[in-house]
C-alpha cells in the first residue's frame, strides 16, 4: 500500500496550480499570535521554522510556474486570529502566495464544501479535517480526485476569488 503524498510533495508536483480556501475564523493555537494580541508587531515569525519552511514550498512552486492562491472567507467584525493572518499575509505574498479576503455576507449565495480545501491543478482536491477548536483532527487531510467534490470545490473558490479583496485593498476592522 502506497502511502498517501505529503503537503510539501502535493505542492512540488503542482504543475499549474494551487488553490486554497480557508472559510474558519480561527484555527490552532499560535503562540505568535498572543504576542500580536499583547501589542508586538514584530516579524515573529521569521524565526518559526515551520513557517519558514512554508514559505520556501511557496517560493519554489511559484518559481516553477506554479500559480498559488488563497481565499479566505471570514466573519464580520473580525476575529483576533483573521486580523492576525491579515497582519502576516505579507510574508506569503513576498513569497509569491496571491491572497484575497471575502467577508461571509458576501458570499451567502456560493455552495461551499463542509471544510477547507486545496486543490491542485484542478485534478486533485485535498480536504482539510479540523476539530471545533480549529486543531488539525486526528484525520486531518483526505486526498480525492472524486469529480463531484473537485467540481464543488473549483466553482466554490473560482466564485470566492471574483468577488474577494485583493490583499492590498482589504483592512481589517
Amino acid at each position: 500500500m502506497t502511502a498517501a503524498p505529503t503537503f510539501e510533495q502535493l505542492l512540488g508536483a503542482a504543475r499549474t496550480s494551487a488553490v486554497h480556501l480557508e472559510m474558519r475564523d480561527g484555527y490552532m493555537a499560535e503562540p505568535t499570535l498572543d504576542a500580536w494580541k499583547a501589542g508586538s508587531r514584530e516579524d515573529l515569525l521569521a524565526g518559526d521554522p515551520e513557517f519558514q519552511l512554508w514559505l520556501k514550498w511557496v517560493r519554489d512552486a511559484t518559481a516553477r510556474g506554479v500559480t498559488v492562491r488563497r481565499a479566505r472567507v471570514f466573519s464580520v467584525p473580525e476575529s483576533d486570529y483573521i486580523r492576525w493572518e491579515h497582519f502576516i499575509s505579507g510574508a506569503n505574498i513576498a513569497a509569491g502566495e496571491q491572497i484575497r479576503w471575502l467577508p461571509r455576507r458576501r458570499a451567502t449565495d456560493i455552495a461551499f464544501p463542509g471544510n477547507d480545501f486545496w486543490v491542485f491543478d484542478n485534478e486533485t482536491v485535498l480536504v482539510l479535517h479540523h476539530t471545533g477548536d480549529g486543531e488539525p483532527a486526528s484525520d486531518y487531510m483526505e486526498l480525492t480526485r472524486d469529480p463531484k467534490i473537485l467540481a464543488l470545490c473549483s466553482q466554490a473558490f473560482e466564485a470566492v476569488w471574483e468577488r474577494a479583496v485583493p490583499h492590498s485593498e482589504y483592512k481589517p476592522t
